[in-house]
């Protein structure tokens, strides 16, 4: 009797514990504070009606920057897979992707180590950011002060202007790291994004601005970028076989904070500005 009444109190026990409503409830949370998150990122990465796509318009041609993330072999997704630290720099896995080993059923207490390098391994984002006024590239200015009625002006690139990004620090491997954190930057955001773009002499828009009488008329162009902070990984690779078995190892493994500043692509942010004095 006491054994049944045992089990009757751990059931009622674990149903306490268990409340169909209550876990629905927590379900329609969880979701609804994922679509709270996308909703935030949309708005967060939006353009603002005063950034302007300029690529049929630029005078100077920026070739696309188009970083895919590369495809790891089944190989490689097989060394990958046994790796304790994760792996995503595309350079590594283009490396491994290259890597032929032949079984043979002779492989009987054979053994070697490969070592691949030291690498930067993977980045973790902390903080993707825009800053939609990163760079002045450009003043268009009337004075109207003079005038008797309003005088319109519309955006012209006077000279040509190169807008670069970076590091914002000194790191190991640079160009590996920036792949990977403009890859991090560009699906976080959805936008074009370049460590170096060119705006051309010449390029117009013709989005129009009144200056009106006794007024001085300024039309600011800014070129917009992210800001990319978070963590790098690194760490040496090692390629260890050991009879038929193939596994990654890597040793003194380092993390190392690191921000960069990656232009937008072929978009300029424009502000207006009347004066009665000149500024």
């Amino acid at each position: 009797m006491r054994k049944y009444l045992l089990i009757f109190l751990s059931m009622v026990f674990l149903l306490s514990f268990f409340n169909p409503a209550a876990a629905e409830k927590a379900q329609e949370k969880g979701e609804e504070k994922s679509n709270s998150s996308k909703q935030e990122n949309t708005t967060k990465y939006k353009i603002p009606d005063s950034v302007m796509n300029i690529t049929k318009e630029n005078t100077y041609p920026n070739p696309t920057e188009d970083l895919p993330f590369l495809q790891p072999s089944d190989l490689t997704k097989e060394l990958i897979s046994t790796s304790k630290v994760k792996i995503q720099n595309p350079d590594l896995i283009r490396l491994m992707n290259e890597t032929t080993i032949n079984s043979t059923p002779f492989a009987l207490g054979y053994r070697a180590i490969v070592y691949l390098g030291e690498w930067p391994l993977n980045y973790e984002s902390t903080e993707t950011s825009p800053n939609w006024e990163y760079q002045k590239i450009n003043t268009n200015y009337y004075d109207n002060r003079g005038g008797k009625s309003p005088y319109q002006i519309h955006y012209v690139q006077e000279q040509q202007k190169t807008v670069k990004g970076g590091l914002t620090s000194k790191i190991k491997n640079a160009e590996d790291v920036q792949k990977m954190m403009m890859l991090t930057a560009a699906k976080k955001t959805g936008l074009p994004l370049s460590f170096e773009t060119i705006v051309g002499a010449g390029t117009k828009k013709d989005q129009i601005y009144n200056i009106q009488p006794k007024m001085l008329g300024y039309l600011y162009a800014h070129a917009p970028a992210i800001n990319e902070k978070g963590k790098v990984t690194f760490g040496e690779v090692y390629l260890m076989l050991k009879g038929s078995k193939k596994f990654i190892v890597v040793k003194n493994v380092t993390s190392q904070g690191i921000g960069a500043w990656i232009p937008i692509q072929d978009h300029v942010s424009f502000s207006f500005m009347a004066s009665e004095r000149p500024r």
